[in-house]
């Protein structure tokens, strides 16, 4: 307790302090707290990515000529092009935007110091776990069994290393362009869930043409991209995800070669067979679609929670100066 007489210095007001209007005046439609709004800032994003894609599609078709329908299968090949450019297509607009909005790269979830360290192979091992539980789940109800090996010899660590490139690939291409730059910047529109809940359904609308896919597929896929929104949330980086991402679909299409989001594997480990229902075995768009991927989901988010209680990610932007 102060003593008697002692004047005790007013507390500091609780709470981020207030923006104060930009230079001129008040806000308008075009500029509010954070500069320029966050979806005029998403529109030009969008419009500078436009313009790379068609700058990378006539620089891959120059290359590729016909055998650029190749590169669309499901194999490491086809996959880790396809999805490299996914990443650049989605990258190069962040670098463009991180110079005009003076921000560092990092800020939209991967920051280079953080690259490819704990997080990421925690996820990795969180990912390959979590499909070997799902796959328990059905196999406890007599839906899955493996029948044997696909390959053999020095086929084997070939395959493996090939696939886990292929989707380091997937895993930085789609978490960078649905949690990425689109991300952060409506979360200083919106907030950061409401953002995660819109990117998240656009995310499951993105997979709605793969063939074999299903509705109760795409609301698993909803799942794993919100999961994926509490990863970066609660750790700042878009690093634990893209573990995550990179161990769940190894060990689907590579290690038990199961179908994954209705694509079928391609030079896996194991050969598997599902018998059942569509509500167990996941039918043609592979155990994503299994009531057994939500529960494991929902379990992972729980402890993860429970464990990792801080919010991290950036509120304010961390601008640089200059």
């Amino acid at each position: 307790m102060a003593d008697a007489g002692m004047t005790v210095p007013p507390e500091p007001p609780s709470g981020p302090p207030a923006q104060q209007p930009p230079a001129g005046g008040r806000y308008t439609v075009f500029r509010g707290p954070n500069g320029i709004r966050a979806g005029w800032r998403v529109l030009i994003y969008l419009a500078v990515g436009a313009v790379v894609f068609f700058v990378l599609l006539t620089g891959i078709g120059l290359i590729a000529g016909s055998r650029y329908p190749a590169f669309a299968q499901l194999t490491p090949l086809g996959t880790g092009i396809s999805e490299g450019f996914l990443f650049l297509l989605a990258a190069i607009p962040a670098l463009i935007m991180a110079r005009l909005e003076r921000r560092s790269f990092g800020v939209y979830g991967l920051p280079a110091r953080s690259a490819f360290r704990g997080d990421f192979w925690m996820g990795g091992v969180a990912g390959f776990c979590s499909i070997s539980l799902s796959l328990l789940g059905i196999f406890a109800l007599r839906g899955f069994r493996i029948t044997g090996l696909a390959i053999q010899g020095n086929a084997i660590p070939l395959a493996a290393a090939e696939w886990g490139l292929a989707f380091v690939l997937v895993g930085l291409a789609e978490e960078f362009s649905f949690r990425g730059y689109l991300q952060y910047t409506l979360t200083t529109g919106m907030g950061f869930w409401p953002s995660a809940a819109l990117l998240s359904v656009l995310f499951a609308v993105a997979h709605a043409r793969n063939p074999g896919e299903s509705r109760p597929g795409l609301i698993s896929i909803v799942g794993f991209a919100l999961l994926f929104c509490l990863f970066l949330e609660r750790r700042g980086t878009l690093w634990l995800a893209v573990g995550f991402h990179t161990g769940w679909d190894w060990g689907q299409t590579f290690f038990y070669g199961v179908p994954d989001s209705g694509f079928p594997p391609y030079q896996n480990f194991f050969h598997c067979s599902f018998n059942g229902p569509a509500w167990l075995t996941g039918g043609t768009a592979g155990p994503e679609a299994s009531v057994f991927t939500p529960i494991v989901l929902a379990i992972v988010a729980i402890l993860f929670a429970q464990v990792w209680r801080e919010v991290r990610y950036p509120a304010d932007g961390n601008r640089r100066a200059g």
